[in-house]
């Protein structure tokens, strides 16, 4: 399957996480004045994630070759069901509320605390060798689109629209996983 088809199957999954987390914030009546400064960060957490899983996942599929796509897969998987399952809501939104008014050194804790489904797809698409510049130019394009739309609609649209959008996503990654899957049995 070529690696474009393969990204843009993962970028999906990941615009929908960022929007849900983007309109989190806009529905807790994030200020228009830290909207640019939110999304830039959230951008630079979203794209940078995918780097370091990225490399490592090329670093690991070395050591287990023909196996890693397999891997990759199995990672998608479990990163579709932990965003279909959820987490501790208020917990999330309190994280992101602090993400909003956060400086210096608290932003990078926090902003690797909302990223951690980025670093998984990451990993994933390293085990799956998808080309590193490709997945990170595509992921920082859609990460600043996603978290600025959900910024402004944030305000606009329900909690359970923006939790509807976490599950789609995690929907979308297994599907991923899947049809990844029936690409490599198919050609055995």
């Amino acid at each position: 399957m070529p690696p474009a088809l393969v990204t843009a199957g993962l970028l999906l999954p990941l615009a929908l996480d960022t929007f849900a987390l983007a309109a989190a914030l806009g529905v807790a009546g994030l200020e228009e004045r830290h909207r640019l400064r939110v999304a830039l960060i959230f951008t630079a957490f979203e794209a940078g994630m995918p780097i370091l899983g990225l490399l490592a996942g090329h670093a690991i599929s070395s050591y287990i070759g023909g196996w890693a796509g397999y891997a990759g897969i199995v990672v998608l998987v479990v990163a579709g069901v932990l965003l279909l399952r959820g987490g501790d809501e208020a917990a999330s939104d309190r994280r992101l509320r602090l993400l909003a008014q956060a400086r210096g050194l608290a932003v990078v804790d926090l902003g690797i605390g909302i990223s951690v489904d980025e670093l998984t797809v990451g990993f994933s698409a390293g085990l799956l060798a998808l080309p590193i510049a490709l997945v990170v130019i595509w992921v920082a394009i859609q990460a600043c689109l996603a978290a600025q739309t959900g910024l402004r609609l944030g305000a606009r649209i329900s909690e359970n629209l923006r939790e509807r959008s976490e599950q789609v996503a995690g929907i979308a990654l297994i599907a991923v996983a899947v049809v990844l899957l029936a690409v490599r049995l198919l050609a055995v």
